[in-house]
């Protein structure tokens, strides 16, 4: 991948592109473009590292089990998603550009 986060932001199969960024144990950076896409219906995300997501192009709906409606994620905005906390992807505009931290949570 270029050195920049917005080089080759849509394959041109128009699928969901991850590029890793960054990988130490206990931490993995990527950059996520979606394309349109969304999670399969039912599918949760229920994953055992944290992940803080930001949106830095475009926006997102994202759906977490224990809220009562989406989040809608634009330019700017960031959240923090606990280990094993159940979200799903209700749709992304076209292009969205995420930076994604996944990192591993030690219990004190």
């Amino acid at each position: 991948m270029n050195s920049n986060l917005f080089a080759e932001l849509l394959p041109d199969s128009g699928a969901e592109q991850f590029a890793e960024l960054l990988s130490r144990p206990g931490l993995r950076i990527e950059r996520i473009v979606s394309a349109g896409q969304a999670s399969p219906p039912g599918f949760w995300y229920d994953q055992p590292q944290g992940e803080w997501v930001l949106v830095l192009q475009g926006e997102a709906r994202l759906a977490f089990d224990d809220e009562p409606a989406p989040r809608l994620l634009k330019q700017g905005d960031f959240v923090d998603i606990a280990p094993h906390r159940r979200h799903r992807v209700e749709s992304t505009a076209i292009p969205t550009v995420w930076l994604a931290v996944h990192y591993d949570c030690k219990e004190s």
